[in-house]
């Protein structure tokens, strides 16, 4: 989905920001967090040559098409076990996007989860998503989401406040497999929700995103399952579990987002 690119420091990486990494509208696009996240989690994998456990991103600013994003990783510590490490990415001095992270496994034959996914039909028999702003641009129009419960923000024909959940399918239209990268990229659409909670044409500007990562098995797409949780002062706070098609846990995640109310469609 992204090309990172290594240099001679091992602990340096950088990001050309294109317009298909990018969401907003047509005027005023950025990179998506959601990619910021990815691009740190394969970051700080390839530098301490360890699959992360936890990730935790702090949005700071934008980052604009055309733009190179630089990535340095640093490790404050690396057990036998596990490593702690964080990324600042940032252009120049500006700080876009804060990062930490633990990494980090041990061979263990206990496996096990007690969230179970929820029944719903399968992607083929769900309609798909669509975007308020069109088509959809930038990375949008690169992923394929369908709607299996809830209210997709894309939809303007809402009628009332519902009940904050929404579950939809996500894949990569280029076949890229679910896999820690596209695990993060899907987890900042937590805010797909916000319209159908609030019953208004609203979305949100996130404030961080964690992801906590489980068992992650090969599959082409992955079950959202979202859950408004609150709103308040202008924030918003939701979570989401995401699951493979025969029902592994592979991450869960939580944001925080300041609310943004659209105009009313033409």
């Amino acid at each position: 989905m992204f090309d990172l690119k290594a240099t001679h420091n091992p602990h340096r990486w950088f990001l050309k920001v294109e317009r298909n990494l990018c969401t907003g509208p047509e005027h005023r696009q950025f990179l998506f967090g959601g990619v910021g996240m990815a691009a740190s989690i394969q970051a700080m994998e390839q530098t301490c040559n360890r699959p992360v456990i936890w990730a935790t991103a702090q949005y700071l600013s934008f980052a604009l098409p055309g733009r190179i994003v630089d990535l340095d990783v640093v490790v404050p510590v690396a057990g036998r076990l596990t490593t702690q490490a964080n990324v600042l990415l940032h252009i120049d001095d500006q700080k876009i996007i804060a990062v930490q992270a633990a990494l980090g496994a041990r061979e263990d034959p206990v496996q096990d989860q007690w969230v179970r996914m929820p029944d719903i039909s399968p992607p083929e028999d769900c309609k798909e998503a669509n975007y308020w702003r069109g088509d959809g641009s930038g990375l949008n129009a690169r992923l394929e989401i369908r709607v299996a419960a809830g209210h997709f923000h894309g939809d303007r024909a809402i009628a009332e406040r519902g009940d904050g959940r929404l579950i939809f399918w996500l894949r990569s239209r280029e076949g890229d497999m679910i896999d820690s990268r596209m695990l993060a990229i899907a987890a900042d659409y937590v805010a797909s929700g916000i319209a159908g909670a609030t019953g208004m044409h609203a979305g949100g500007n996130s404030l961080d995103n964690t992801i906590r990562f489980g068992r992650i098995v090969p599959c082409e797409w992955v079950l959202c399952d979202v859950q408004i949780e609150s709103l308040t002062h202008g924030i918003v706070h939701g979570r989401m579990h995401l699951y493979s098609p025969d029902g592994v846990l592979m991450a869960t995640a939580g944001q925080s987002m300041i609310l943004r109310v659209h105009p009313p469609a033409a």
